[in-house]
């Protein structure tokens, strides 16, 4: 649970300085839908996590706050570039594959329930973003990420932390 709090955590607070750091209107449109959609995806979660009396994190962890710090200190057109190739790209990527591993592996109904059901926007923000100029100019087009297929095999290793339940953040 706590690696998809700090993935929502993370398009959350990205999102809102693209929001405040980008002029350009497609890249602050596609942040101020990362914002909305990772705040009830968050909300979601929390609501999972209560009822467990799992603790969640409430602040990117160091690894999103130096990225964070990084895209802070680029230009404007630099900034759009690699927000829309780390958050649009990169990070939705990883995240469907958190997601897709969870649906599967945890033993939790709830939050397999949960997996299952934000994959679809998971992925509608990958489309999002490969189909934006930003996107593409940033790190080029790949469907790889939308299926979810590759790197499946080396994934397994971290599924325990999900199959528990975020039981080990009590």
């Amino acid at each position: 649970m706590e690696k998809i709090a700090q993935a929502n955590i993370a398009e959350i607070e990205t999102g809102k300085l693209a929001q405040e750091k980008s002029k350009n209107e497609e890249v602050r449109s596609f942040a101020k839908k990362m914002v909305d959609d990772h705040t009830k995806a968050q909300s979601d979660l929390e609501k999972i996590a209560q009822s467990k009396d799992v603790s969640l994190p409430s602040k990117p962890d160091a690894k999103h706050q130096a990225a964070m710090k990084k895209l802070n200190t680029l230009s404007e057109t630099d900034f759009d570039k690699q927000y829309m190739a780390q958050a649009g790209l990169n990070d939705h990527r990883d995240t469907h594959r958190l997601l897709e591993r969870v649906s599967k592996q945890a033993k939790d109904d709830e939050l397999k329930q949960y997996a299952t059901n934000t994959i679809a926007s998971v992925d509608e923000h990958l489309k999002m973003a490969q189909s934006m100029k930003g996107g593409q100019t940033a790190s080029g087009s790949s469907g790889a990420g939308a299926t979810g297929t590759s790197g499946r095999s080396s994934e397994k290793s971290g599924a325990k932390s999900e199959k528990s339940g975020g039981s080990e953040n009590k």
